[in-house]
């Protein structure tokens, strides 16, 4: 089974914070037994209907359905076409550097580096007063050490833990 962990970002002011959850036991010798499939995708690699996919299957665009609240090791996503409503948008993602696993700062300031800025360029407003949020995707230190996993995905929730209707690229909400 595949995992990453999903982290809320928290803003105050310009500091940020990120919450973790984890859900206990690494999962990766499911990693090397091929499992994670991916959904049907048309060819601009939209979803095309719900599925679960593995979740180092999940990429940029993707719409999920999933409790906007929930932080932890996933190794999984239900995800959904993004005219369907949903809970979760991926819209932009990095990659860590370096060879040792990043302390929780070091993962909070590059969230707050790269994943408010995309935020507005994304949206068409800025993260201050949006009625959105994000969360991130990051590696768990299995997946850092043992796969070179370096990946953090920026996620938009709604603010209030509402569906989202439609993508959020251009919405400036």
């Amino acid at each position: 089974m595949r995992t990453r962990t999903r982290k809320s970002l928290a803003l105050v002011g310009a500091a940020a914070a990120l919450s973790i959850a984890l859900s206990g036991c690494s999962a990766i010798d499911g990693l090397l037994n091929g499992k994670g499939q991916d959904a049907d995708r048309d060819k601009s690699g939209n979803v095309k209907e719900d599925a679960e996919i593995g979740i180092f299957n999940l990429k940029v665009g993707d719409c999920v359905l999933a409790d906007a609240n929930q932080n932890g090791e996933m190794s999984s996503a239900n995800v959904t076409p993004c005219d369907k409503p949903h809970d979760q948008e991926v819209y932009f993602e990095f990659d860590m550097t370096g060879d040792t696993y990043p302390a929780d700062d070091a993962f909070q300031e590059a969230a707050a580096a790269q994943c408010i800025p995309a935020f507005e360029k994304f949206v068409g407003h800025p993260f201050d007063g949006s009625a959105l949020d994000i969360r991130t995707m990051t590696p768990t230190p299995d997946t850092w050490n043992k796969m070179n996993d370096r990946k953090v995905q920026c996620i938009i929730v709604d603010l209030n833990g509402a569906k989202l209707e439609g993508s959020m690229k251009g919405k400036a909400i």
